[in-house]
């Protein structure tokens, strides 16, 4: 598989694909990806974004605008199943690298193209970025909802859902490919994304034409859905079935709610969400966060401690199953390793080659396309590779 990336969106997913076992060579113009100088860094290319989604790759460096660079990357695509990029189709035009420029020197490859918005839309030349895509796709908007400002969530959401679609997308190509013979163009566009992520729960009434309800979940709208404060520290309860919310009345010495007509079901909870919360939320503070998750657990009440993101290594959950461990990089020393989540019972994806130096592997890839030694030599003395 062929890389030509840059930032998150693209990089994450081929490290997904990497992280389970496939080849991934990751070709970067001279300089390499500008994300590979952010800080914090130690050294120079080698930035904790760059360490953290380029795992398991080899690196290639190609200067694609000349004709050198240019062949040296059709012969890479031509040993490729398939082929991953984020650069921008006017881009990609330019470079002569679009899906028909690389097909006839890889009839079935899976060309999957990521972009900011789709091509058949106004938006489609437009430069974007997780911010743009937040307030485009309605993500932003919603914490009008709140009373609030719009306004963008602290993580880069829009990148890391897209890359999630370009993962599940190649995968499903290839096999495609595996039964039918044949290659395939894939775009993923990461407003249509993100958007189609957020209409999931919220198109709800209007799902029906004409609408059947409010447009939006009920539940998600109120400004009480939030962490609860105990007496002494966060809290997340969420009494969800009619028998949680009945042990939970019991459990607060609410016992007057039980039977309460506005919270009988779950349609009549949604409904008063606002009054059900507010009482959650003045409830749960007469206890401390220890007493109600022992609460909670004895009748299965989903409750959990609100959890630093810094201070996820120390929880004893993920201490346990291990998703972040001690690494050692060759140059950059000691660092930390965040797992692949997902487990099989054959062997979960794991890292058995830390992010590579800029330019590591560009010798030993070419020598596998069979370049001799004077070309190679060529390449290297043009500042082509490094």
């Amino acid at each position: 598989m062929v890389e030509l990336a840059t930032v998150v969106m693209a990089p994450l997913a081929t490290r997904a694909l990497a992280d389970m076992g496939a080849e991934v060579v990751r070709v970067e113009a001279p300089g390499g990806d500008f994300m590979r100088d952010f800080e914090p860094k130690r050294n120079p290319k080698m930035g904790a974004f760059s360490m953290n989604v380029n795992r398991n790759k080899q690196s290639v460096v190609l200067d694609l605008k000349t004709d050198l660079g240019h062949q040296a990357f059709l012969d890479l695509i031509a040993t490729a199943d398939a082929f991953v990029t984020n650069v921008r189709p006017r881009a990609l035009a330019s470079l002569r690298i679009t899906d028909d420029d690389v097909r006839p020197y890889r009839p079935d490859l899976v060309y999957c193209s990521a972009t900011g918005f789709g091509s058949d839309g106004p938006y489609a030349a437009k430069a974007a970025y997780d911010d743009v895509i937040q307030a485009a796709s309605g993500f932003a908007s919603m914490f009008s909802w709140l009373g609030d400002e719009p306004a963008y969530v602290p993580s880069i959401i829009a990148d890391k859902v897209a890359s999630l679609h370009i993962t599940y997308a190649v995968l499903g190509a290839l096999y495609k490919r595996a039964v039918s013979g044949e290659g395939d163009f894939i775009e993923v566009p990461m407003a249509e994304t993100l958007a189609s992520f957020n209409l999931v729960e919220h198109l709800s009434g209007h799902t029906f034409d004409p609408p059947v309800g409010e447009f939006s979940y009920l539940r998600l709208r109120t400004k009480h859905r939030k962490p609860r404060q105990s007496a002494d520290g966060w809290v997340c309860i969420l009494p969800y079935s009619d028998r949680n919310w009945v042990d939970f009345f019991r459990l607060a010495g609410l016992d007057e709610h039980i039977g309460d007509p506005r919270f009988a079901s779950v349609n009549d909870r949604i409904t008063n969400v606002d009054p059900l919360y507010a009482i959650l939320d003045g409830a749960v503070r007469t206890k401390s966060t220890a007493e109600w998750l022992a609460l909670c657990d004895e009748v299965s009440i989903p409750a959990v401690p609100v959890v630093e993101l810094d201070k996820l290594d120390e929880d004893p959950h993920f201490k346990a199953v291990g998703l972040i461990s001690d690494a050692d990089h060759p140059t950059e020393g000691a660092y930390k390793v965040v797992k692949d989540p997902v487990m099989f019972r054959s062997g979960s994806p794991g890292v058995y080659q830390p992010a590579a130096l800029l330019g590591e592997h560009s010798q030993a890839v070419f020598e596998s396309l069979g370049y001799d030694d004077e070309t190679i030599q060529t390449l290297l003395a043009q500042n082509l590779i490094e």
